[in-house]
């Protein structure tokens, strides 16, 4: 074995650890499903058995003294052996030849009545450890996501998210099914099947294994060859996902460029990758079964001869024990053949394993310190020092804000304005910890963000953005969002103070009208204010606006911009805007250049000066005025 393939051998086997420890919660189902398990291969064994007291009793003249015969040679198969043919001497064979019959068929009855229960009982008891846990991963996996920064998410795929909380999890549960069902049921079957088979012969039982070194080495070698397959075909099915995500997002883009045959081709060579890597699966996994099986058929072609010599020349074995003989060594195939497929799904399931770990095992960028305390008000004032950020933590990178020093009073409406890139946006995301400073820090009634308990903290900040980020749930769940048993007169205050009330009692069902995912049902600006009214319901004392009147017809702006009002009032307000006409009230402005403030001051102040934001202004004024003119 080369040191690479050592190594993932051990990678391997502390991820499949890993995922064992989440079987714990369900101990108590699992070892009633190992208990069935031993009950079911007990009654499998016994069923086998009966195959020789019903061929005695079939097609043997003196039955009871062929039974008799049937003993033991000593050691302890061989008592136990004696044991069961006695039981049943005892017991069952009383009477005549057919009442004999009748008896040992009542037996069989039993038998596999018993062992088909048995077999039930393991395989729902084990469904349960299977469904529990899957369950417990995605739950975890999910809590996790929330816990990783924005950042985090803006380099993700958000198919290769969903595919690994929903594909690979479901991936992982063949490999607990395999470990438990197949690595306790199969090999107590092998074990009692082989315990038949040398109490019977123990000469045509070593024959018989004699296969099993060759079969253990091919599936060593296609597992090796599995584990990358199944790591490849994953990323594939994570890449199905990510495509038809955008597309469904992008539905309304895709149909006004016309792109429908591009994504159709896009989509079907994405499917194309998959569907060859899943043939270099099925050509991987398929292999085991049959080389197993070809090299079982010759073995069990040796014993038939070498066993048939036993009966028909020496006479040292009776047909019915022959018979059973080749009946349990049989028997003991299909587990076999099992068994060389739990590698396989092993492999498979390690190679999902590692994929959803690597989301479990990174450390979330925003930290709640240990003795962090509670904001339990805002009192007087937020304060940037020396604020320096750049993405992805990286201190010599390039520096989306630099040095920014800034003091906001409680009650101030302070404007942010500046070119695309300036890094608006991201100054106001440093306030509710989506991002921590690289450099400098941030204070609140001067205690340090860091800490702050970080709930408390965003219980204290609305946020309204250009981007409506709204729930498939009805319109009184997205504006109460947030809020557990919001009283219904509140819920109709804040859409009231929005502007919003009367367009939802338009909606079919008001209040209790399903929006769609994203707030599809409703217009641009009808969204705009249900984002407004759940701010207003929050009441919050930080407000944060990032181009929260963007992209609305004139009607739409009038009537969130007055919704905007009525929210900023007695608050401390962040407002971003393109539009430096909405901004001109502000009690202060400041604006970015290339992450620096290069300006501050009110906006008479500011337009007096030769600088950026006078030039922003009239590059604004001249476009306004000129579509004024054209329209």
């Amino acid at each position: 074995m080369s040191e690479k393939t050592k190594k993932n051998s051990e990678s391997n086997l502390k991820v499949f650890i890993r995922v064992l420890k989440y079987v714990k919660p369900y101990w108590r189902q699992l070892s009633l499903s190992v208990f069935f398990t031993i009950l079911f291969s007990i009654f499998s064994g016994v069923s086998i058995y009966l195959a020789i007291p019903l061929l005695e009793t079939l097609f043997s003249q003196d039955y009871i003294s062929a039974l008799n015969r049937l003993g033991g040679s000593g050691g302890f198969l061989g008592n136990l052996k004696q044991e069961f043919f006695g039981f049943l001497f005892r017991y069952v064979f009383s009477g005549t030849h057919s009442e004999a019959l009748i008896k040992i068929c009542i037996v069989i009855i039993i038998a596999f009545f018993l062992k088909n229960l048995s077999g039930y009982l393991q395989a729902y008891f084990m469904a349960y450890v299977e469904q529990g846990l899957v369950k417990d991963i995605r739950n975890e996996l999910y809590k996790h996501l929330h816990t990783l920064s924005l950042g985090y998410f803006s380099s993700e795929r958000t198919g290769n998210l969903i595919s690994r909380i929903t594909n690979d999890v479901m991936i992982i549960n063949t490999g607990i099914s395999a470990t438990f069902l197949n690595l306790v049921r199969e090999p107590l079957l092998i074990i009692v099947f082989l315990g038949i088979a040398i109490s019977l012969s123990w000469k045509l039982t070593l024959i018989s294994l004699l296969v099993f070194p060759f079969a253990l080495y091919f599936i060593s070698k296609l597992g090796i060859r599995l584990h990358k397959e199944s790591r490849v075909s994953q990323e594939r099915m994570a890449d199905i996902t990510s495509v038809l995500q955008e597309t469904i997002t992008g539905a309304k883009v895709v149909k006004a460029f016309g792109m429908e045959e591009f994504e159709n081709k896009k989509f079907q060579r994405e499917t194309w990758r998959y569907f060859k890597s899943l043939l270099k699966i099925t050509r991987i996994r398929n292999l085991a079964s049959p080389i197993t099986e070809f090299l079982s058929v010759i073995a069990g072609v040796v014993i038939i001869w070498y066993g048939g010599m036993q009966v028909l020349d020496l006479g040292t074995m009776r047909a019915s024990e022959f018979l059973t003989f080749l009946i349990a060594i049989f028997q003991i195939m299909p587990p076999v053949k099992e068994l060389t497929n739990v590698n396989n799904r092993i492999q498979e399931s390690t190679a999902a394993a590692k994929r959803v770990f690597e989301i479990l095992d990174i450390e979330p960028e925003i930290k709640e310190a240990e003795n962090a305390v509670e904001l339990k008000e805002f009192k007087n004032e937020i304060v940037f020092e020396n604020v320096w950020f750049a993405y992805n933590g990286q201190k010599n990178g390039d520096f989306v804000l630099k040095d920014i020093n800034l003091i906001v009073k409680k009650g101030e409406i302070l404007a942010i304005v500046g070119p695309s890139g300036a890094g608006k946006s991201t100054l106001v995301d440093l306030i509710p910890r989506f991002y921590d400073p690289t450099k400098g820090r941030i204070l609140i009634d001067g205690i340090d963000l860091k800490m702050l308990k970080i709930k408390s903290l965003r219980d204290k900040i609305g946020i309204v953005t250009q981007e409506t980020i709204l729930f498939n749930d009805t319109v009184r769940n997205n504006i109460a969002y947030g809020l557990e048993d919001c009283p219904m007169e509140k819920i109709i205050e804040a859409a009231i103070a929005a502007n919003a009330h009367d367009f939802i009692m338009q909606l079919p069902d008001g209040y209790d009208t399903v929006i769609g995912e994203r707030g599809t049902k409703l217009s641009g600006g009808q969204r705009q204010r249900i984002s407004i009214a759940r701010a207003l319901l929050k009441n919050p004392p930080i407000l944060i606006l990032d181009e929260a009147t963007s992209n609305l017809d004139a009607e739409s702006e009038i009537l969130v911009q007055e919704a905007i009002e009525r929210l900023m009032k007695n608050r401390t307000v962040f407002v971003i805007a393109h539009r430096l006409s909405t901004i001109r009230n502000a009690d202060r402005i400041i604006v970015l250049e290339n992450g620096r403030i290069v300006q501050e001051g009110k906006h008479e102040e500011l337009i007096k000066q030769d600088g950026l934001y006078r030039k922003l202004y009239e590059m604004q004024f001249n476009l306004q005025k000129l579509t004024d003119d054209v329209d």
